[in-house]
C-alpha cells in the first residue's frame, strides 16, 4: 500500500514555521515532539513531510540558507561596488529583527565547524554564495582571485562583527566598527 503523496505546498509552509521555530530555539535540542507541539502538528505529520529527524534538519538549514542567499543576492542592486555591497550586507545582517536567524545561522555554522563533513552542502553553499555576490559587485574588471580575496575578507570581518554584536557586543561600538571597516572599502578598487 503506497501512502499519501507529500503536498508541497504544505511542507513549504511547515518547513518555514520550522525554520522561524528553529531559530528560536537552540538547534542542537530540536526533536519531532518540540517541533511538532510547536507548529500545532502531530510528528506523524512531520515523518509525512520530512522523513526522518535528520532530513527535517537538513531542510531547515537548506530553508535557511535560502533565506541569506536570496538577501545575499541583492545586496549590491545594480550597479553597485564592493563597498556598497558590503554596507547593505552589514545593513541587513545587524538589523535588530535579523537576530533570531543569525543566531540560528551561528549555532549551524558553529556545529558544521566541529563536524564540517556533516554540514559540507551546508558550508559549501553558504560561503560560496556570498563569495559570488561580493565577487559580483566589483565588477568584471576585477582579476577573479583578488575578487575572491577581497570578498573573503569581507565575510570574514562581517562574520566577526556580527558575532561580537550577538554576543552581546555594545551597538554602538560594533556600529562604529562596521562603518571604520566599511569606510576603508570605499576606497578599494
Amino acid at each position: 500500500m503506497v501512502g499519501r503523496p507529500v503536498d508541497h505546498r504544505r511542507r513549504a509552509e511547515l518547513l518555514d514555521a520550522a525554520v522561524d521555530h528553529a531559530s528560536e530555539q537552540v538547534f542542537a535540542e530540536l526533536s519531532w515532539r518540540s517541533v511538532a507541539a510547536a507548529l500545532g502538528v502531530s510528528s506523524t505529520t512531520l515523518v509525512h513531510h520530512f522523513g526522518t529527524k535528520e532530513q527535517m534538519l537538513d531542510a531547515i538549514l537548506g530553508r535557511l540558507r535560502e533565506r541569506v542567499a536570496l538577501v545575499t543576492a541583492g545586496m549590491a542592486g545594480d550597479g553597485a561596488d564592493l563597498a556598497t555591497a558590503a554596507r547593505a550586507a552589514w545593513r541587513w545582517c545587524s538589523d535588530p529583527r535579523q537576530e533570531a536567524t543569525f543566531r540560528l545561522f551561528f549555532a549551524v555554522y558553529g556545529r558544521a565547524v566541529q563536524s564540517p563533513q556533516d554540514y559540507a552542502e551546508f558550508l559549501d553553499r553558504m560561503g560560496a554564495e556570498w563569495t559570488a555576490s561580493l565577487c559580483a559587485a566589483q565588477g568584471p574588471g576585477v582579476d577573479p582571485a583578488v575578487a575572491a580575496v577581497r570578498a573573503t575578507l569581507v565575510t570574514a570581518t562581517l562574520r566577526g562583527l556580527l558575532v561580537d554584536l550577538l554576543a552581546g557586543g555594545d551597538r554602538a561600538r560594533v556600529q562604529r566598527a562596521a562603518e571604520l571597516f566599511l569606510d576603508g572599502l570605499a576606497g578599494s578598487g
